[in-house]
């Protein structure tokens, strides 16, 4: 068996251990402590926002942000529909509804055409909606120029989804920034790792604050345990946040290798037929967390992104699809979806290559020497039409 390739697997620097160490050492390993003070303070300083809250996970953040924004049981909010489900499980957690939003060619994001018909429509039906959330996909970042004028026309909350895209820029701003709130993750996939973790990021003194606060189980402050808020178990524990300080000291080199990944595949696939790689509009810079390819199987004499998992797992390299739309999720078959067929040819049609920053030069040759001579020795007729049926 050949050695495992993985799709994205966490990669420590030189000091995490010094400073998880340094906890053990003083026995503050639980929630709270020196090192999520700093670790907060590094969040913000690195996404120019004013205050970050640093949590169990992206999902408990995105949870907060929408309490935050207002939403309980029975409101809509718009949600990408290409993404992670953990995009939109939160808006159920508050009894509200996802209305899902397809996404756009040139990043593969939230349509902003599309955005502004979603708000009209709900308007008409006395459903204004009470966020929007836009997703920075596998890094790249949304149109979020066009999603703001949008949200602020109409006077909607923008929360960003930059679980994906810490590193990332849009026009030099750092993606979770632009909204009102921003969330990120630290899954042990992510571009750093805290093994599990997130963030709440923003401007808003008082909405951190309150989100630490509902973080932390509500308690008031007394010499008792006083709650008159429904509050969360969701807070960082001290332990991981002395990883992720470890970790932000070598965040942008982590970026430079996800980028040099994503590199190596435009030299090495870019003149496959049918094989193409999402680029970064003029403004747009992406971490490149997932280095990404689209095969079109009438142009690639039927060869379909099944075809190339199936042989890279047969080599014990991992790759996987992209991501199944929220809209074609059982879980929300009856959620309300504006749509054109982007996101469901994206599914049908992407796949994510291996991607993590310790990937060698060995490693990556061998993920597309492998696709190389698949299309080399795609002499035989296929059936396109069942090639091209979506793979569950």
């Amino acid at each position: 068996m050949n050695k495992k390739i993985w799709l994205s697997s966490p990669h420590m620097g030189s000091n995490e251990q010094v400073y998880v160490k340094d906890v053990f050492d003083s026995n503050w390993i639980a929630p709270l402590g020196a090192y999520v003070d700093g670790f907060e303070k590094d969040l913000a300083d690195y996404t120019h926002t004013a205050y970050a809250a640093a949590l169990s996970s992206g999902t408990g953040a995105l949870h907060l942000a929408l309490i935050l924004a207002g939403v309980g049981a029975g409101d809509e909010v718009i949600c990408q529909s290409m993404t992670f489900s953990a995009s939109a499980n939160p808006i159920a957690y508050l009894g509200a509804t996802p209305v899902f939003v397809d996404s756009e060619t040139s990043t593969w994001n939230m349509d902003p055409v599309l955005l502004e018909q979603a708000v009209k429509d709900r308007i008409a039906k006395g459903k204004k909606p009470k966020a929007i959330i836009p997703v920075h996909l596998y890094g790249m970042p949304a149109q979020m120029n066009e999603i703001m004028e949008i949200a602020n026309r109409y006077e909607i909350p923008v929360i960003e989804d930059a679980a994906e895209a810490l590193g990332s820029l849009y026009h030099g701003q750092p993606c979770g920034s632009i909204g009102k709130l921003g969330i990120l993750s630290f899954n042990g996939n992510k571009i750093i790792t805290t093994s599990g973790g997130g963030a709440l990021i923003g401007n808003d003194e008082a909405a951190i604050s309150k989100a630490r606060f509902l973080a932390t189980q509500a308690r008031d402050p007394a010499p008792h345990y006083e709650h008159t808020h429904i509050g969360y178990n969701y807070r960082m524990s001290n332990v991981c946040a002395a990883i992720g300080r470890g970790q932000m000291e070598v965040l942008d080199v982590r970026v430079s290798q996800r980028r040099a990944n994503y590199q190596h595949y435009v030299e090495q696939l870019s003149d496959l037929p049918g094989v193409t790689l999402v680029a970064e509009p003029t403004g747009f810079f992406s971490n490149r967390w997932l280095s990404t390819i689209l095969i079109d199987p009438v142009l690639s004499n039927g060869i379909t992104r099944e075809t190339v998992r199936l042989a890279l797992e047969k080599e014990n390299i991992e790759s996987r699809p992209l991501w199944k739309p929220m809209h074609m999720q059982p879980v929300f078959e009856h959620a309300p979806a504006y749509v054109n067929g982007v996101s469901e040819n994206l599914f049908n049609n992407g796949l994510c290559l291996p991607s993590g920053s310790n990937l060698t030069t060995t490693d990556l040759s061998n993920v597309t020497n492998r696709i190389k001579e698949l299309f080399a020795g795609n002499t035989a007729e296929v059936n396109v039409s069942r090639a091209y049926a979506p793979q569950e």
